[in-house]
């Protein structure tokens, strides 16, 4: 197969400092910056990395398809999710029905995904997510721990 996996995405951000501070909050390391409109912050370093452009079409009204990232993190990672963002000041939402008191999960077959989404200061939306089992072929979506105690 060509393709081995996504090298970079691009968000509109209205200011490009408070975004690179930001996401470089999230863990994200500074690459460089193009003529004060562009900044590239690699994800993984040499693998991935997130494109901001500083822009006034940041208004345009949020769609996944246009304005959303999805950075994979470990299960551990993720059920510290809520507190390491409540820590640094950025604030997990509500999405899909669920209140961001901590993850919840979204199964699909086999598998499931298990996620937390937040905002940039910009309204972009984000989320961590990781990719999880589901040999119990679980259909309902639900809270990460009460997934946990269904699967055990």
């Amino acid at each position: 197969m060509m393709i081995k996996g996504l090298y970079e995405a691009h968000l509109p951000v209205s200011d490009l400092e408070r975004s690179i501070e930001f996401y470089t909050g999230l863990g994200l390391e500074l690459d460089h910056i193009v003529e004060n409109r562009l900044a590239f912050l690699w994800i993984v370093k040499d693998e991935s990395w997130l494109g901001l452009w500083k822009t006034d079409k940041v208004e345009l009204e949020y769609h996944p398809s246009i304005r959303h990232i999805a950075f994979q993190v470990s299960l551990e990672g993720l059920k510290d999710s809520v507190n390491w963002l409540n820590n640094k000041g950025y604030k997990p939402r509500e999405a899909f029905g669920f209140e961001p008191t901590e993850p919840f999960v979204m199964p699909h077959n086999d598998y499931a995904h298990a996620k937390i989404h937040f905002n940039d200061p910009d309204g972009n939306s984000l989320e961590f997510i990781c990719k999880i089992d589901n040999h119990k072929k679980l259909t309902e979506r639900m809270y990460l721990s009460k997934w946990e105690e269904l699967n055990q």
